[in-house]
């Protein structure tokens, strides 16, 4: 019987710390990182992606970031077979493959080893539907029925993400895809969470906004437009280059443009906590203000050892 690659998964909230944490225990473990974010493939949109730093790159190796230029395309099954080549190539050179990244979908679909029905056009189209809904929640896909049919939108409740996506896909012209899950991960996996009572986090996120606008988020989102990003490519629909759309288009002022971005990235953390909660195998780490990383790794060092994974 083959056995089973071991991989390493530190996922949580937006602003909870992942990047830090997992650079530390690739440190410690002689790993790599493999991005589990969403929207760290693009390159040059690094500011609000929270893409790690140069410096930070440069410390362990890392993968599944920069692959991408903004105007393509990326779905959970992309992540996943890409994911899934990393882990086994980590493993070949032994190395220890350490996933850092809040994206649930992507992560939950690479463990339970998802199968999704269909490669045709109809697929990748609720793929992104979803993708869409679980990034800027089911309001957002809600307007975009709204705009395609008004009529449609009007009989369905905004929380029926299912029905959504459907009316969204026979308007288009697509058909439903079913994704059925493995009977057991192809993976030995040990899958961490950070998290922090809601006041902290949120506190946390409001200050990394205003760090995003210092580092020039504004002028980063202008310099993609003039180099030809399209507004409406799936990079661009990501919290804090979507609200500056609107900005540029002068629907908000500078200052409400940011707060939106603020309450954006709340009800966003909100979501991937509801998300987490389909996965009970994390185990999590609760984290105070300031947090205590060091704490964590040494945890985290413990538990790996019990579970023989070095």
């Amino acid at each position: 019987m083959e056995t089973k690659p071991k991989v390493i998964v530190i996922t949580g909230p937006t602003a909870t710390g992942k990047s830090h944490c997992g650079i530390r225990l690739a440190q410690e473990l002689d790993g790599e990182i493999i991005s589990g974010d969403s929207m760290c493939v693009f390159r040059r949109m690094n500011v609000a992606t929270a893409k790690p730093t140069p410096e930070e790159l440069a410390l362990v190796p890392h993968h599944l970031i920069d692959i991408l230029e903004p105007n393509e395309k990326y779905s959970v099954v992309d992540f996943q077979q890409q994911a899934d080549a990393l882990i086994r190539d980590c493993q070949a050179r032994g190395k220890m493959p350490i996933i850092v990244g809040g994206t649930g979908l992507y992560i939950k679909a690479l463990l339970e080893k998802y199968e999704f029905s269909s490669v045709d056009e109809s697929a990748k189209l609720r793929r992104e539907l979803e993708e869409f809904a679980e990034h800027n929640g089911n309001a957002a896909l809600y307007q975009r029925l709204k705009e395609l049919d008004p009529q449609a939108a009007a009989q369905l409740k905004i929380n029926d993400r299912r029905r959504i996506i459907r009316s969204v896909e026979t308007i288009l012209g697509g058909d439903r895809v079913s994704v059925e899950r493995a009977p057991e991960s192809p993976y030995e996996a040990a899958v961490y969470g950070l998290i922090m009572p809601r006041e902290i986090l949120y506190q946390r996120i409001n200050r990394r906004v205003d760090i995003m606008v210092e580092q020039g988020l504004f002028e980063e989102t202008k310099a993609l437009l003039e180099e030809g990003v399209e507004g409406d490519a799936q990079s661009m629909k990501s919290i804090g280059y979507r609200q500056v759309l609107r900005y540029f288009d002068g629907e908000w002022s500078r200052q409400e443009c940011i707060d939106k971005i603020k309450q954006a990235t709340r009800n966003f953390a909100k979501r991937q906590i509801t998300w987490y909660k389909k996965m009970p195998y994390i185990h999590w780490f609760e984290l105070t203000e300031p947090p205590c990383y060091e704490a964590c790794i040494k945890e985290m060092m413990e538990d790996l050892h019990q579970k023989n994974f070095y």
